[in-house]
């Protein structure tokens, strides 16, 4: 357990699962946002729980997993592969969900929902994390396994990165919940994950240290200017507010 590279493999390894979990993080905050309060706690659980099983499972069968990487047919002289349909369809999914988002943020949808409809939300959302958690899978467990074959490390470090996302996914949701400029931005980063899959699935091969790049530098824009906002309208805001004469 304390053997040096052992350790320095777990410790490579978790960081590298918590990064590659982050738009998985982002996705289930916004989906569990659509469902009631007392649900979104229990719906991030399951979540997480159920990426955590999925990679489980994936990693066990490994060898089956590699499977899925053979090319089924050929298209253009390209192969296609389970993997790359999958990717196609996850992509696919990911760009309609987060545009569809996107399209309430800006038109704006009614939030109360009949009571009878609140099973079947909830059960929309689970098998949504599902799918989702099932395509990022193969990413997270194919990019650990090519950095060790030790299977009780690379267990370890999942674990270990789920119990971070875990600490973190309420505050996150929290977070896009309070600033909505924020959530937008998610969606933005989820659309781009999309339309990352679905090259990725034509094997069009784009680094996601670009797209991470890309949306924290968007972030720290967007921090800023929220900051500017409070500093130059927050005291005006509050003033018209006392002076404005109350009416009986």
């Amino acid at each position: 357990m304390f053997d040096p590279a052992i350790l320095a493999s777990f410790l490579t390894l978790s960081l590298l699962e918590i990064i590659l979990g982050i738009d998985n993080l982002i996705f289930i905050a916004i989906v569990v946002q659509n469902l009631p309060k007392h649900m979104q706690k229990k719906a991030r659980l399951m979540g997480l729980a159920l990426a955590l099983g999925i990679r489980v499972v994936m990693l066990l069968g490994v060898t089956w997993l590699m499977t899925l990487t053979a090319p089924l047919f050929t298209v253009l002289d390209h192969g296609v592969s389970v993997k790359d349909i999958l990717l196609l369809f996850g992509g696919l999914f990911l760009v309609v969900k987060s545009t569809l988002e996107l399209h309430n943020e800006v038109v704006g949808k009614e939030n109360d929902q009949p009571n009878i409809k609140v099973k079947q939300q909830f059960l929309a959302a689970t098998a949504q994390i599902a799918l989702i958690d099932f395509v990022f899978s193969f990413d997270s467990i194919l990019t650990a396994v090519g950095l060790t074959l030790n299977v009780p490390v690379i267990v370890a470090a999942i674990v270990v990165s789920m119990l971070v996302m875990l600490f973190c996914s309420g505050f996150v949701s929290e977070f896009l919940k309070k600033y909505p400029t924020f959530k937008v931005l998610a969606l933005a980063f989820i659309l781009m994950i999309g339309v990352l899959l679905i090259a990725e699935g034509m094997h069009f091969h784009i680094p996601r240290g670009y797209i991470y790049f890309s949306i924290v530098f968007a972030m720290a824009v967007e921090g800023v200017n929220t900051s500017v906002r409070k500093r130059h309208y927050g005291p005006t805001l509050k003033a018209e507010t006392k002076e404005t004469p109350k009416l009986d």
